[in-house]
């Protein structure tokens, strides 16, 4: 599925089998979890890709060429949307590889996974552990890697313990940190959309303690909160529903603006971060954890040729858990 232009044509085309350069290797993709990042691809929220591209960026696949050691023929592989840094400025050199100003994000800089065959630079392949299927392992390459590096910010480095986290957006990756969170012995909030009984019951199956609408107070006040939906409206709702010394995370790469807010919502010593990107040390932690908890990806799989109508599914909230592109 390839995109011509940022919000341009978007469809099923037949492409030349790809060749990897030195240091890749050519993956057989298995299956493509469908993110809300390729959905500001698509759309066009984000427009300095390289065109024409094929999006998605949390693949499943199988090694079918390889040089060097660091994957082997054979070798069942996940890529996520850091696909390429310099490995020598100030960031990577200091452990922000997903700060570096040289990075190329897969399915956006280099083609993707929304095809038969993708290239992918070998450094940034993970292995995958074996409890998870080729379905239930895609939604982990993005949606498990970037949530839990945002809890991770959440939880690490704050004053006092952070008891209860409260999740804005319960979609693809609040569904994932949920079990995370319940396994470390977190209090769970999660904020859904107006009217989404269906989310919020979903939400109280996972082991959420409360689950209501964005716009509805917390019953407690929160320790701290991630903003999952790209909406700036909730920075300030979310900040109101924290105790001092709290911390709001933005974890989207794209999100509208924020609205002006008193003064006295940010004070005693609150805070708002972002959350940019992802770096291997991420995934490989994650990937260690996951099948600890375990955590159980909830899919819903669409044919590569009903990508487009995977996004749809998306951008209208219909999806419980992960929407996922089967190529085989």
């Amino acid at each position: 599925m390839q995109l011509n232009e940022p919000a341009g044509e978007f469809r099923l085309v037949g492409l030349p089998d790809p060749r990897p350069g030195p240091g890749e290797v050519v993956v057989k993709v298995h299956a493509c979890g469908v993110c809300r990042t390729d959905l500001h691809v698509v759309d066009g929220d984000l427009t300095d890709g390289r065109y024409p591209v094929v999006p998605g960026h949390q693949i499943v696949g199988v090694v079918e060429v390889a040089s060097g050691d660091e994957v082997a023929v054979g070798q069942r592989v996940g890529i996520a949307w850091l696909g390429y840094t310099c490995g020598s400025c100030e960031f990577c050199t200091a452990g922000q590889e997903n700060l570096c100003d040289s990075a190329e994000f897969t399915g956006y800089h280099r083609q993707g996974g929304y095809a038969e065959y993708v290239v992918a630079d070998a450094r940034f392949c993970f292995p995958l552990p074996d409890d998870y299927p080729d379905l239930q392992a895609a939604p982990l390459l993005c949606a498990g890697l970037i949530g839990y590096r945002a809890m991770r910010m959440a939880v690490e480095g704050m004053a006092g313990e952070v008891r209860r986290i409260g999740f804005y957006g319960f979609g693809n990756a609040a569904h994932i940190l949920t079990q995370i969170a319940v396994w470390e012995g977190r209090e769970v909030y999660a904020f859904t959309r107006e009217g989404d009984a269906h989310g919020q019951a979903f939400a109280r199956s996972l082991g959420a303690v409360w689950a209501g609408e964005a716009s509805q107070p917390s019953p407690e006040l929160l320790d701290a909160a991630i903003i999952f939906a790209p909406a700036g409206a909730l920075v300030p709702q979310a900040l109101r529903q924290l105790r001092k010394g709290g911390a709001v995370i933005c974890a989207g790469i794209h999100m509208s603006d924020i609205p002006s807010f008193s003064y006295a919502d940010l004070w005693g010593e609150r805070s708002i971060r972002s959350v940019a990107n992802l770096t291997r040390p991420d995934g490989y932690r994650l990937l260690e954890i996951a099948p600890k908890v375990p955590v159980r990806t909830h899919v819903q799989v669409f044919p590569l040729e009903r990508t487009r109508d995977a996004l749809d599914a998306l951008r209208a909230g219909e999806i419980r858990g992960a929407a996922v592109v089967s190529i085989v």
